[in-house]
């Protein structure tokens, strides 16, 4: 039977971690041979070599701590560019990983400096218990993560290159977004208000991963149960 428990769900990427940390051996060779394709090892879905450079100091995703990848505390984020036509305009995302809950950061340009403004200013606007880590993948415009963390308190891991999947809550809502800022436009048009109001209209949207409760709510009650002092016990 499926867990009702929340904390004893895990995310197909645990699964998989599971699966291929398995050493050699026969027990190995079963678990592979049940996965779709048979893999021996877990595959990047886009081919090619990368091209955008390393950034300095990255601290990869295979560091951070399980909880966050099976989404059992809040206040860890995701974070995107969405680019608009020829590349010449951007919008920041932020996507906190347990509620769903998603933040627009209007940027002047896909610079560094930008991305360390919008992002820090976004982030600095949730309260402090919601405000724990933050997930990107390798483009240049984090460079500053560094600054970003000292300026926010998150701690900021780095996907592998190619690899979509290792933010997919960040990918899904991007697709979500593209019905309010679609490829091709021009982004800068839009202003920091108009931007929070395409926020607002996805965080009250019903999700059936809520049980149709909104990003909002679940947010909001999350929020009021991290604000609640701790009883002791009696």
């Amino acid at each position: 039977m499926y867990p009702t428990d929340p904390t004893q769900h895990v995310s197909h990427e645990t699964i998989y971690t599971a699966i291929y940390a398995q050493p050699r051996g026969e027990l190995r060779r079963q678990l592979i041979a049940c996965l779709r394709h048979g893999h021996n090892t877990r595959m990047s879905r886009t081919r090619g070599t990368d091209r955008r450079g390393q950034i300095p100091d990255m601290v990869s995703i295979h560091v951070r701590p399980p909880e966050i990848e099976d989404r059992l505390l809040p206040g860890h984020w995701e974070g995107d560019f969405i680019k608009g036509a020829g590349n010449q305009s951007s919008v920041g995302v932020l996507v906190e990983r347990t509620s769903r809950l998603v933040l627009l950061a209007k940027m002047d340009d896909a610079t560094a400096a930008s991305a360390l403004a919008g992002f820090s200013a976004k982030l600095n606007s949730i309260p402090e218990p919601l405000r724990h880590s933050f997930t990107y993948d390798q483009g240049k415009e984090l460079t500053r993560h560094q600054e970003l963390a000292a300026a926010t308190g998150v701690r900021v891991y780095f996907c592998d290159p190619h690899s979509p999947w290792q933010r997919g809550t960040c990918e899904n809502t991007n697709g979500l977004l593209r019905q309010y800022l679609p490829k091709g436009t021009d982004l800068s048009v839009y202003t920091q208000d108009e931007l929070d109001a395409i926020a607002d209209s996805l965080n009250n949207r019903p999700r059936a991963t809520h049980a149709f409760y909104s990003p909002l709510e679940v947010f909001a009650a999350t929020l009021a149960s991290a604000s609640q002092p701790q009883n002791a016990k009696h």
